[in-house]
């Protein structure tokens, strides 16, 4: 077993190399995620319809029900089959800043290592050779990072071309995470 506070550079530096790794994917080979969002059709209209309606921020779907009984019941489904139906998320009506995303992305990222770092100081001693290091945490940080994306797809429609780009970014992030972890691994 490794002590957890003998890994304190490992995840300080493997949470930079992937802030790092992630502002070159999203700005520099920003064609990668260019096709994520689409523009909703006479987005004018839309936008000025739902202006006044003032929906707070937060995620909704339409139409919506509260319980099993509700989405069975006639008026439910003649909704459905009207259409259109959608999940949104709203955002907040401010500046268009990325600082606060990007300070939460940084803390994930550090979280992420961190709790990498606490599982395999209890599987690795110190002076593990580079690739079992590499190995385990690079699965640990994948899952960490790209795990939970498969289930946006399956349940909510989320587009699949969306969630394998993303599931590549976190192989990446998971690849630099080992990595780092490999390298810095105490002796």
């Amino acid at each position: 077993m490794t002590p957890f506070s003998s890994l304190w550079l490992p995840i300080l530096l493997s949470a930079v190399a992937v802030f790092i790794v992630s502002a070159i994917i999203h700005m520099v080979l920003a064609f990668w995620h260019r096709n994520d969002f689409r523009g909703i059709p006479n987005e004018d209209a839309v936008l000025a319809a739902l202006r006044p309606l003032n929906i707070p921020p937060g995620d909704y779907m339409a139409p919506h029900c509260d319980t099993m009984a509700e989405m069975k019941s006639p008026e439910f489904q003649a909704k459905w089959k009207a259409g259109p139906s959608f999940i949104a998320t709203f955002l907040p009506r401010r500046d268009m800043s990325m600082g606060p995303q990007l300070v939460q992305w940084f803390i994930f990222t550090l979280v992420l290592s961190a709790v990498v770092g606490l599982l395999v100081c209890h599987v690795f001693a110190p002076g593990t050779a580079y690739l079992p290091v590499f190995h385990v945490v690079g699965l640990a940080a994948f899952l960490g990072y790209a795990g939970a994306l498969w289930p946006q797809s399956i349940w909510f429609h989320r587009s699949w071309g969306t969630t394998i780009r993303s599931t590549i970014d976190g192989l990446i992030y998971g690849l630099v995470t080992a990595g780092v972890f490999g390298w810095l691994w105490p002796m």
